[in-house]
């Protein structure tokens, strides 16, 4: 043995891994492991990034390489919890690629619950010790019948179960009756029970529900489609395929765009299981959130409903995904991290082996596509649960049938609305549209009240006294005065919102209980309130913007009556036909879906256009078959492939000329085109000024790669400057 072999004696070496942590970088970081501590893929860890601690994710790659351990910073702590496992790191990985993401900023999103890493503490609890109290009245009885058995109790839980006040426990207590536990947290919400209430289905469900299971028995990865019209039973056939999942002890996720307003379906979930689901939204309490994040993550919740974010739960064993509504806008996200959560669904459903559901009375024409080239199995529902009908629909042609002057209520729809509420029913006018005017301008100058950090006008919100910017939230006072001449009382409101429809039904209807449903006018709470007391029956005529379209059951709602039925047509979006047609499609489906004879009237400036004619004959096969031949020629998505790419700067000067730079380092390539860059349809965003460059290639075109290149050769965002990068835009403004 030589003397000179130094690496005999030295200190073990430490490991190095890769650490995702949550921030805009390209790749993670290198931490060295302290000894003795054990960390895997997956590990959820909290680091030192330059003077703060933050939480990361050991991440898959390498461990090691050229840096001396020594010279990295270790990690400090590895939490608690379940490691990320390697589906979800894979999915997230995908979702970063595809979106031209930080996988750091992919990452936090499954890190949104940052003190649900430690587990709860133990919650005191109360066991039988053997002794029996000197005095046994009934009411202890009660409770040394429960507890005699020796099972742990909470106090409020051994209390609501004997049937007694608090106090009966604490005298037990007192003379010794109990020792003191520690009980590990009860869970979020109780275990559905699959067999609860079982499903009563007929014909057309029964024969859905057999197919949708037939995949979930199957297992491994499949997507089917379940297109029904309105009130046809949709919801208790994909119930079957989640029971099914129960039954096999596996996870269930349910995204709805609007679960936060969806009370129904809450009760309907608890109606057949039991139990309701555990809830994922933005207005949930946080420490609701860290509990429905942890119990996800270790398993103790089966069944989560929740709005797109709800896709990055670390679910511990999930085996169903359903995206109920799924040609919903709602589910593409527009901001750091752009995606749409019914694509990401079946993405995380292929990557995880397991069955995705998506649902919807009038579905996307990428799921139509996918259904026809054989992609997606297709399972039909035509006609309404318990052969209610579906309501007639009419247009009223407004140049024959003119509102009265100032009006907005043609005198077809008005006489409807009068006999519907003489029946004691109700009727619903939708206007996709908030506040009183969407612009407010002087009739003695012209002058127009814009947004001082937008282009885009002040909305008039006659109920709270302001005018508003829909687009950054700026609010003033509503003026008396013209700021650009000073004459006073020649201010002059052009166009209705929903506020202004009420008033026009309040001076024709002045007896009738009118209520207006729009976001803007309370929270979650007033809105859940607002829906629950219209199911019951407590209004007469609903004013309502697109909320209304959201899958409610109104058991009294026999008329709906589309205000504006071109307000979308006429915007340059290539799926506004899609989306016009969806739209109120949705909303005429809420009338008449308890059996009772129903009417829909929809005033339009355009009887002969195609959306209008489909909704009016009820032939959907011809409106999509139309529309799928119209993007295939034009090679627009599912046909054809889209990026949008917006720059943004705080002067136009530097936003036009970051643009103009990045379109001449674009790479050539066969198939793929650049449009732009343009001024944005929504030039200034709260006091930003926007450029837009549109990027169109074949289906087969690798746009990440062509985007990668092109901000790769392009200039470096610099001062002021921000570049957003979507992939699939849904938005062209």
């Amino acid at each position: 043995m030589k003397d000179d072999s130094p690496e005999l004696f030295a200190a073990p070496k430490s490991r190095l891994v890769p650490v995702l942590v949550p921030m805009p970088a390209p790749v993670p970081y290198s931490y060295a492991v302290p000894e003795g501590m054990a960390v895997e893929p997956g590990s959820i860890v909290q680091v030192p990034l330059g003077p703060r601690q933050v939480i990361g994710v050991v991440w898959d790659g390498p461990e090691g390489g050229e840096v001396d351990p020594r010279k990295l910073r270790p990690i400090e702590k590895v939490f608690d919890c379940p490691p990320i496992d390697k589906d979800m790191r894979s999915f997230l990985d995908w979702v970063a690629g595809y979106t031209l993401s930080p996988p750091g900023l992919v990452a936090r999103m499954a890190l949104r619950a940052p003190a649900a890493l430690d587990p709860d503490p133990m919650v005191e609890g109360l066991r039988f010790s053997g002794i029996v109290p000197e005095r046994v009245t009934p009411a202890r009885r009660k409770v040394l019948d429960l507890a005699g058995d020796g099972l742990s109790w909470t106090k409020s839980g051994l209390a609501h179960a004997s049937g007694v006040s608090a106090s009966v426990i604490d005298g037990l207590a007192a003379q010794g009756v109990f020792e003191t536990v520690f009980l590990p947290p009860p869970p979020l919400v109780a275990k559905p029970d699959a067999d609860y209430a079982p499903a009563r289905l007929e014909g057309p469900q029964k024969a859905a529900a057999e197919d949708i299971l037939e995949g979930i028995r199957s297992g491994g990865f499949s997507v089917a489609l379940i297109d029904g019209v309105t009130g046809s039973g949709k919801t208790e056939v994909y119930f079957e395929a989640i029971a099914e999942t129960i039954r096999q002890g596996r996870q269930v996720l349910i995204l709805l765009p609007e679960i936060a307003l969806t009370a129904n379906f809450l009760e309907r979930f608890h109606d057949r299981f039991g139990s309701k689901p555990a809830e994922w939204h933005s207005d949930l309490a946080t420490r609701t959130r860290e509990k429905v994040w942890r119990q996800a993550a270790t398993g103790e919740v089966r069944v989560v409903a929740g709005a797109r974010s709800a896709l990055f739960l670390p679910f511990e064993d999930l085996g169903l995904i359903i995206v109920d509504e799924e040609h919903d806008p709602a589910f593409k996200q527009e901001d750091r991290v752009f995606y749409n959560a019914r694509d990401m669904a079946v993405v995380r459903a292929r990557i995880g082996d397991f069955p995705v559901v998506l649902v919807s009375a009038t579905p996307s024409v990428e799921s139509q596509v996918n259904c026809l080239a054989g992609r997606y199995r297709r399972i039909h529902l035509p006609t309404r649960f318990a052969g209610a009908a579906l309501p007639d629909l009419h247009l009223v042609d407004m140049r024959r049938h003119p509102p009265e002057r100032g009006g907005f209520l043609s005198p077809v729809l008005l006489k409807a609305v009068g006999k519907t509420v003489e029946r004691g029913e109700q009727a619903l006018l939708f206007l996709n549209r908030r506040g009183y005017a969407p612009l407010t301008l002087c009739r003695v100058c012209g002058h127009r009240f814009q947004c001082p950090q937008c282009s885009s006008w002040l909305v008039e919100h006659r109920f709270r006294g302001q005018i508003q910017c829909h687009q950054c939230g700026y609010a003033e006072p509503t003026p008396q005065a013209c700021p650009e001449c000073g004459t006073l009382d020649h201010l002059v409101a052009c166009g209705p919102g929903v506020e202004r429809i009420a008033e026009e039904v309040e001076r024709h209807f002045p007896d009738a209980r009118t209520l207006v449903l729009s976001s803007d006018l309370g929270g979650v709470k007033r809105l859940r309130l607002e829906l629950e007391a219209i199911a019951n029956g407590e209004a007469d005529i609903v004013i309502g913007t697109q909320l209304v379209a959201k899958g409610h059951n109104f058991p009294l709602m026999t008329l709906v009556g589309i205000v504006d039925a071109d307000i979308g047509l006429a915007n340059g979006d290539p799926r506004a036909a899609e989306r016009t047609f969806q739209l109120l499609s949705q909303v005429t489906g809420r009338a008449g879906r308890t059996g009772r004879k129903s009417h829909g009237l929809i005033q339009t400036f355009q009887p002969p256009h195609p959306v209008m004619q489909a909704l009016v004959s009820g032939d959907a096969a011809a409106f999509y078959e139309r529309e799928i031949a119209e993007r295939e020629r034009a090679s627009l998505p599912p046909f054809g492939r889209l990026v949008s790419i917006i720059v943004s700067a705080d002067t136009r000067g530097e936003a036009e000329t970051h643009a103009r730079q990045l379109r001449n380092s674009a790479p050539s390539i066969d198939g793929v085109a650049i449009l732009g860059p343009a001024e944005a349809p929504l030039a200034l965003i709260r006091g930003r000024h926007r450029f837009r460059l549109l990027v169109h290639g074949r289906r087969s075109s690798d746009m990440q790669a062509f985007i990668r290149t092109m901000l790769e050769r392009g200039p470096k965002e610099r001062r002021s400057i921000h570049v957003q990068v979507d992939v699939d835009p849904q938005s062209f403004l």
